[in-house]
């Protein structure tokens, strides 16, 4: 599972629209708008009438916190400050701690004066999940988190079982009962849709409706598939200060049209360990190997192929980072891995053909870049797919050893950091 943030305008668009289904009574309307470099404001204005109606909020939202420390919240704006805002800080750079990038998303929700804040936060772990609250949320929680209470939900038990009141802080006081029966709500909401942490801090009352001021958001995205119709219409927005390149966008795309998984991420684009490992698991046991034998500054991607892709899908996707690898000349010896585990499904011999043409095409690239490439695979077929390989380190001009399933999954780490053969 990976835990992949979202935007808060999509949290609170799920909050809005699901959380009725496990809380009677819940009023809160949902009133959010999302402005990016391309919105026509006042479209959007007649879209959602509220905002020339209403004091508003504008805040970045773009997967980074404190945006109010940082001087980045606007409050209690007319639509007209709202619009003069919007148009100085959309494309502006900033520097949220060490990270630097551009604004490029906003949202626009209501104002809503108020003195109670309080904090709520769901976050899972290996034997259940773990609720935080406190009276005393805001900006300032995380310097009075001896004030938040934990409750922790048994993953066999569930949330029925568990006895807040002798849990929650008293000074709640008639809020008490409001403020059990929503915690409740938001688990099973959270447990539902497929979250793996959400936070919102602060929320508070308007005329006793609970009102979500700040919300933080993860989903696991291993619940895309399931979740397809209760995420309709959510992206997953790169982290602050992330552009793609436009090699990434390219395997980004192909991903999008394919049941496989394809992942390609550029770290260092002049580094000499290049990967192209066959699923997600394996991935990050290659990349930490790499990291333990001390090339975690030379390791230029990180990526995967999974899910059995065609012959044309590895293809490309091969030749993307052939391309890449091959740009730049080194003094040493770049280095390729092609490595996996032993697929259960996937069929090696096809997509090592796609890996094959790709290779026969950037043949003299690799020979004047001076590429050295190790293969370990097993699974389906895998034994034609290794002779692909084999004949292939015959014709090529390059080098290239070839492993199976007999040789640990990693081992040809190590031997192509070293030079050796096994």
């Amino acid at each position: 599972m990976a835990q992949r943030g979202i935007r808060e305008y999509d949290a609170k668009r799920l909050f809005a629209r699901y959380l009725p289904d496990y809380l009677e009574d819940f009023s809160y309307k949902g009133e959010i708008a999302l402005v990016g470099p391309d919105t026509d404001l006042e479209a959007l204005a007649k879209v959602n009438p509220w905002l020339k109606a209403k004091k508003l909020v504008i805040k970045p939202d773009q997967l980074f916190g404190k945006r109010g420390k940082h001087g980045l919240v606007l409050l209690d704006a007319t639509w007209d400050q709202a619009v003069s805002y919007l148009k100085k800080n959309i494309g502006a750079e900033v520097t949220v701690g060490s990270i630097e990038g551009r604004l490029t998303y906003f949202l626009i929700e209501p104002f809503v004066p108020h003195k109670e804040e309080l904090y709520v936060a769901i976050s899972s772990d290996y034997d259940g999940d773990n609720i935080y609250f406190s009276h005393q949320g805001g900006i300032s929680v995380e310097e009075n988190w001896d004030k938040v209470v934990q409750i922790h939900v048994d993953i066999l038990k569930g949330i029925d079982q568990v006895d807040f009141k002798s849990k929650l802080p008293k000074n709640l006081g008639d809020k008490l009962t409001s403020v059990e029966k929503f915690i409740r709500a938001l688990y099973k909401f959270y447990a539902s849709l497929g979250f793996a942490y959400l936070e919102i801090n602060p929320f508070t009352f308007e005329n006793d409706c609970l009102v979500p001021l700040d919300m933080v958001a993860k989903l696991d995205d291993a619940e895309e598939y399931w979740q397809r119709k209760t995420w309709a219409g959510l992206q997953f927005p790169e982290p602050f200060g992330r552009t793609l390149l436009q090699e990434e966008m390219f395997v980004k795309e192909l991903d999008s049209k394919t049941g496989a998984s394809l992942k390609l991420t550029i770290l260092n684009p002049m580094g000499r360990v290049w990967t192209m490992v066959a699923g997600g698991g394996a991935s990050v046991i290659y990349a930490d190997t790499i990291c333990d034998l001390g090339y975690g500054l030379e390791m230029a991607n990180y990526g995967e192929y999974s899910g059995d892709p065609n012959t044309e899908e590895t293809y490309y996707y091969t030749k993307t980072i052939l391309d890449l690898m091959t740009r730049y000349k080194s003094p040493e010896s770049k280095i390729l891995l092609i490595g996996g585990a032993i697929a259960n499904f996937t069929d090696v011999a096809n997509t090592f053909k796609g890996v094959v043409m790709a290779l026969e095409e950037y043949q003299q690239r690799l020979v004047d870049a001076n590429i050295k490439i190790y293969v370990r695979r097993g699974g389906p077929n895998y034994e034609l797919g290794l002779k692909l390989m084999r004949q292939l380190g015959e014709r090529l001009g390059v080098p290239i050893e070839v492993y199976g399933p007999e040789t640990h999954m990693t081992r040809i780490v190590p031997l192509a950091l070293s030079g050796r053969s096994n």
